[in-house]
C-alpha cells in the first residue's frame, strides 16, 4: 500500500536555542514548532528529506503525529528556507479545526499563458500578484487558484474580480488588485534609422570642421591685411 503523503511523523524536542537548531540541521533534521488553538507551542524535529517529499505531494492540510501519538490536522503556516540552497531550515505548523474557517493564502496559477494572443504577438505577460488572501474551511483550501490566461490580449489587465474561486473559498483582497497584465513589445530601432542618424551626426561634424577652418582662414586674412596696412603707413 502506498504511503499517505498527507501524514508526517514528528519527534518532540526541547526549545534549546540556535545552537541546538544548527546541530539538528547538520544531522539532516529540520526544527519546527506547532502552535494554535489555545494549546502551548510544541517544538519538534523532522527528517528533512521526508519533509521535502511530503510538502511536494501533499495538500494544504497535513496530519501530523508527534512521537507516535494520534493524528492532528495542521496547516503549514510558514517555511524558512536557506537563502542559497533553498532547503527548509525551519517550519511553522498551525493546529486547525476542520469545522472552522481560517484565513490563509493561496497561489494564483496562470495556465495556457503561452497561448494568449498578446503573448503570441510579442507582448510581455507579467504576474504582479502571486499570493492572495482567502477564507475557507481547512478541507476546502486549494493548492492553487487557476486562471485560464489564453484569451489575454496586449494591454489587458487581470484583476482579482475576474478570478473564480473554488466552492467554499472566499477571496479577501481588494477586487481591483492587479494579478497580471500584458504589455506591448518594446520596439527596437530600425537599422536604416540608425544609419541615417549616424550620417547626420557625421555630416554635422564635417560642417563644423569646415566652419572652423573657414573662421581660422578669415582671421588669418584679416591679420595679413592689418600688417600690410601698417607697412604702407
Amino acid at each position: 500500500m502506498a504511503a499517505d503523503t498527507n501524514k508526517l511523523s514528528l519527534t518532540a524536542r526541547d526549545p534549546e536555542g540556535s545552537r541546538s537548531a544548527r546541530r539538528l540541521r547538520r544531522e539532516g533534521l529540520v526544527p519546527g514548532v506547532i502552535y494554535g488553538h489555545g494549546d502551548a507551542p510544541q517544538h519538534f524535529a523532522v527528517d528533512g528529506r521526508i519533509l521535502r517529499n511530503t510538502l511536494a505531494h501533499s495538500g494544504a492540510i497535513l496530519q501530523i503525529s508527534l512521537d507516535g501519538g494520534g493524528d492532528t490536522p495542521v496547516l503549514v503556516k510558514d517555511i524558512q528556507r536557506h537563502p542559497v540552497r533553498g532547503e527548509a531550515v525551519h517550519v511553522d505548523l498551525l493546529r486547525v479545526n476542520m469545522d472552522e474557517k481560517i484565513h490563509t493564502t493561496a497561489v494564483v496559477d496562470l495556465i495556457h499563458a503561452d497561448e494568449a494572443p498578446g503573448v503570441v504577438e510579442g507582448g510581455v505577460l507579467s504576474q504582479e500578484t502571486r499570493e492572495i488572501n482567502i477564507e475557507a474551511l481547512p478541507g476546502d483550501i486549494p493548492e492553487t487558484i487557476e486562471y485560464d490566461a489564453s484569451g489575454m490580449q496586449i494591454n489587458d489587465t487581470l484583476t482579482l474580480a475576474q478570478l473564480t474561486p473554488p466552492q467554499g473559498v472566499v477571496l479577501l483582497d481588494d477586487p481591483e488588485t492587479v494579478i497580471a497584465s500584458v504589455t506591448p513589445p518594446t520596439l527596437e530601432p530600425v537599422e536604416d534609422e540608425i544609419e541615417t542618424e549616424t550620417e547626420i551626426v557625421g555630416d554635422a561634424a564635417v560642417d563644423s570642421e569646415e566652419a572652423q577652418a573657414q573662421a581660422e582662414g578669415d582671421t588669418a586674412d584679416e591679420a595679413a591685411q592689418k600688417a600690410d596696412s601698417a607697412d604702407g603707413s
